[in-house]
C-alpha cells in the first residue's frame, strides 16, 4: 500500500518542464516543435518513468510554461525564447511607471472610473423642489391666451382690404383660403 502512494506522488511530480525543454533542444527545429513531436520524444526517451495521464499532464505543463514565458507559442509550435530578444509585450497600453512613495506614507486610494459626481447640496435641492411645486404633468403644456398687440396703421389697412375682420374668432388650422378682391372696372364708368 505504501508503494502505490509513493508511485502516485512520483507521477504527479514528473519533471515535465525539464523534459519539454530537453525535447525542444534535442529536436532542434528552427521554427520550434509541435506538441505531437514533443510527446513522441518524451514517450521514447522517458518511457520507463512516464505517468498514466501523460497527454493531459503534457498539455497542462505546456500551457503553464507558455503563460509564464518559459516557452513561446508561434504558429502552433513551441520554442525557447531567445535570451537576447526583448520580452513580448501583452495586449493594450503598457502601464505608466510608478514613482516610489517616501517611507511612512500610505498609498492613495485609487480613483473610481468615469466622471466624478457633482457636489450635491441638500438644501438647494429641497428649495428647488419646493419652488417648482407639484411635479409637472406629462405632455405639452396648454397654450396661454395672449392679449392682442396694436399694429401699425399700414398693416391694418392692408389686412382689412384682404379679409374681413371678425373679432373674437380664432384662426383655423392650416393655410387660410385665398381671398379674391372684387375687380372694379374703370372702363365701365
Amino acid at each position: 500500500m505504501a508503494s502505490s502512494d509513493e508511485e502516485h506522488k512520483s507521477t504527479s511530480r514528473a519533471p515535465y518542464p525539464k523534459w519539454i525543454l530537453a525535447a525542444i533542444s534535442a529536436l532542434g527545429e528552427k521554427e520550434g516543435s509541435n506538441k505531437s513531436d514533443i510527446s513522441k520524444f518524451i514517450e521514447t526517451t522517458y518511457s520507463d518513468v512516464l505517468p498514466e495521464g501523460h497527454e493531459a499532464a503534457l498539455s497542462d505543463a505546456l500551457s503553464k510554461m507558455k503563460e509564464s514565458g518559459e516557452l513561446l507559442f508561434v504558429k502552433n509550435n513551441y520554442l525557447k525564447p531567445d535570451p537576447s530578444s526583448t520580452p513580448r509585450r501583452g495586449r493594450g497600453r503598457p502601464p505608466k511607471p510608478k514613482q516610489p512613495l517616501p517611507p511612512g506614507v500610505s498609498p492613495p486610494t485609487p480613483r473610481p472610473r468615469g466622471r466624478p459626481p457633482k457636489p450635491k447640496d441638500p438644501l438647494a435641492a429641497a428649495i428647488a423642489k419646493a419652488a417648482s411645486g407639484l411635479p409637472r404633468p406629462r405632455g405639452r403644456p396648454p397654450k396661454k391666451h395672449r392679449p392682442a398687440v396694436a399694429t401699425s396703421p399700414k398693416k391694418t389697412l392692408k389686412s382689412s382690404i384682404l379679409k374681413p375682420s371678425v373679432a373674437g374668432l380664432k384662426r383655423g388650422r392650416g393655410r387660410p383660403p385665398k381671398v379674391r378682391v372684387p375687380e372694379t372696372h374703370a372702363a365701365d364708368e
